[in-house]
């Protein structure tokens, strides 16, 4: 009888880029911009991608589009959400009981706080030219800059499994 060894570094294969947007652009207008430049397809998603944080829950927008001819799957994520946290003060002050509502930004990749957007692109080979996909985006005005970013700098991956 054989004994088949399975390696855990057989399951570590990356198979997807992401790629790092800085803009001021709200998320329907960077995604529509995306479609012309990239002939895509995106559309937003109802659910959007919920996070659990310390602070509570929040979602980030996000838009999808899956290319069934090249098995290629689109992904758009906001980076940048906000959490609004009311605190309740019981306390004796001019106003009585008195409560306030505070907003925390959270983050998908706290790693890469100034970045606004994500593309992700799933199913990609060796052969795909990411700096083609980065040029193209760059060439769309009011956005600042656009970069690959390297898998071995995320450390928070799991945040982009969904």
């Amino acid at each position: 009888m054989a004994i088949h060894k399975l390696n855990i570094d057989d399951f570590d294969e990356v198979d997807y880029e992401v790629i790092a947007i800085h803009t001021t652009l709200e998320d329907f207008r960077l995604a529509y911009l995306t479609n012309q430049k990239l002939e895509l397809v995106l559309h937003k998603t109802e659910q959007g991608i919920h996070t659990n944080t310390t602070e509570g829950e929040t979602c980030f927008s996000s838009f999808v589009f899956e290319d069934n001819k090249k098995h290629i799957t689109w992904t758009l994520i906001q980076n940048k959400s906000a959490i609004t946290l009311s605190d309740k003060k019981n306390s004796q002050n001019l106003f009585g009981d008195a409560s306030f509502e505070t907003s925390r930004k959270v983050y998908l990749l706290p790693e890469f706080k100034k970045v606004d957007y994500l593309l992700k692109i799933e199913n990609v080979d060796a052969t795909f030219d990411v700096a083609e996909i980065t040029n193209a985006l760059n060439s769309i005005d009011r956005i600042t800059t656009v970069y690959n970013i390297n898998f071995e700098q995320i450390k928070s991956k799991n945040n982009l499994i969904f």
